[in-house]
């Protein structure tokens, strides 16, 4: 049920960007943008904490999960360092995804040869 619940939730993210993008003027940067902006915002508010605990993978993968990382991070870190935490509390929390996202990147460019689009 794990698996169904995480393809509900990420299928949930995916067609309110869907819907976005059609309807209206957004750029998908922006969107983006306002993806991780409302995971730090329903973060910080405890909100996004429910959606994680149903939707696992699903919800915690997309951009407001990367947004959720970040708040939950800066929380932690506020709470164990003070002020100084706001600034590293972030970092920390993400650090290894975004590391992984580096890592794999670098290795698929050496496994497989790029092309230009002609």
């Amino acid at each position: 049920m794990d698996y169904v619940n995480a393809f509900i939730v990420g299928g949930i993210f995916c067609v309110i960007a869907q819907i976005l993008i059609d309807k209206t003027k957004l750029t998908p940067a922006r969107i983006l943008v306002t993806f991780v902006t409302l995971g730090v915002i329903l973060g910080a508010l405890n909100v996004y904490e429910p959606i994680v605990k149903l939707g696992k993978a699903g919800a915690t993968v997309p951009l407001p999960g990367f947004g959720y990382a970040l708040a939950k991070g800066v929380i932690k870190e506020v709470d164990k360092s003070g002020l100084l935490g706001a600034f590293t509390g972030g970092i920390k929390g993400t650090a290894g995804g975004i590391t992984g996202a580096i890592i794999f990147g670098y290795l698929m460019a050496l496994l497989f040869n790029p092309k230009t689009k002609e």
